[in-house]
């Protein structure tokens, strides 16, 4: 299968294009733009903002499938930035579907939204039923980017699937998300010694955890299996404390630091508690293989990594 990923060269699109070569697919990989330098060898840079741009690198592409990855994902930046998410995570989304439904076989398509589409989640985990209660500019452009791609699956009879993953990490993601800022901090401290304290935001909030590699392996299931017209979460089931987190990897790094709360780190609209109930997409298949700890370890060896170049 030919697949297209837009977003390939973020923290889950080099996962994914990773599992799907693995298995025999063929992947053309789109990267955002960017403001200096070029992408990686490989990548075409394409704007999904730009709705003639992208009819016109799908027409080229000819994809038999599309994983829409590519988005402004950070939840601190939609607020800064709302517009902008807006523009890329619901506008991009319509202009992939609407690229797809101009192929003369339209290929499949599958749109990663977010678990954050469900705001506070109850004391149950979340299902595909719970109610949308988007708290952010970040999750409101999921909704409206899940609405528009659902529209063209009953309008135009095009095979559209939507996935919301819940918190995932593993190696290569971004300093600026909670995990991998932690996990150098406390590389840091082990490496140096003279370390003695770390500075962390809300250690209250319950997230629901995931190694990337199992998230990757749902999206490449629902390519294959996932119905037209559903939603799909895809998490762990179980919820951990953001501060169990911290004191995990510290416990793992056999390193102890003071913990200091910086006000500027704390998120407005923090959702207080966000677990996800992954029954429907486990009903297709869909096992996670890995474990919390171990992706800890992972993404701890990755800051080690980092650090040591």
């Amino acid at each position: 299968m030919r697949v297209l990923v837009t977003g390939a060269d973020g923290f889950v699109g080099g996962h994914l294009g990773a599992f799907l070569r693995a298995r025999g697919d063929e992947v053309v990989s789109w990267a955002g733009p960017r403001p200096t330098g070029s992408p990686p060898p490989g990548f075409e840079v394409v704007d999904v903002r730009d709705g003639d741009a992208v009819q016109r690198a799908v027409a080229r592409a000819k994809p038999d499938a599309i994983v829409h990855l590519a988005a402004v994902s950070s939840v601190v930046q939609s607020h800064a930035e709302p517009a902008l998410t807006f523009e890329v995570n619901t506008v991009g989304a319509l202009h992939v579907c609407i690229a797809a439904k101009a192929m003369s076989s339209a290929p499949r398509v599958l749109v990663v939204s977010s678990g954050e589409v469900y705001g506070p989640t109850p004391a149950e985990p979340a299902t595909e039923a719970t109610a949308l209660a988007p708290t952010s500019p970040y999750a409101a452009s999921k909704v409206a980017a899940e609405t528009a791609a659902f529209q063209f699956a009953r309008s135009y009879g095009m095979h559209v699937v939507c996935v919301r993953p819940f918190n995932h990490i593993g190696r290569g993601q971004a300093p600026n998300f909670a995990v991998p800022a932690f996990a150098r901090q406390v590389v840091e401290a082990r490496r140096s010694r003279a370390r003695r304290s770390i500075s962390v935001g809300n250690l209250d909030p319950v997230r629901d955890f995931s190694n990337v590699d199992d998230v990757v392996a749902a999206y490449a299931l629902l390519l294959d299996r996932g119905v037209s017209c559903e939603a799909y979460n895809v998490s762990s089931g179980s919820g951990r404390t953001i501060r169990s987190i911290l004191e995990e990897l510290m416990e793992i790094a056999e390193v102890e630091l003071d913990v200091r709360v910086d006000p500027s780190k704390v998120r407005a609209s923090e959702l207080p508690v966000l677990v996800g109930d992954s029954s429907k997409i486990r009903a297709l298949g869909w096992t996670p293989h890995r474990t919390l700890r171990e992706t800890l370890r992972e993404v701890l060896d990755d800051a080690e990594s980092r650090l040591a170049t």
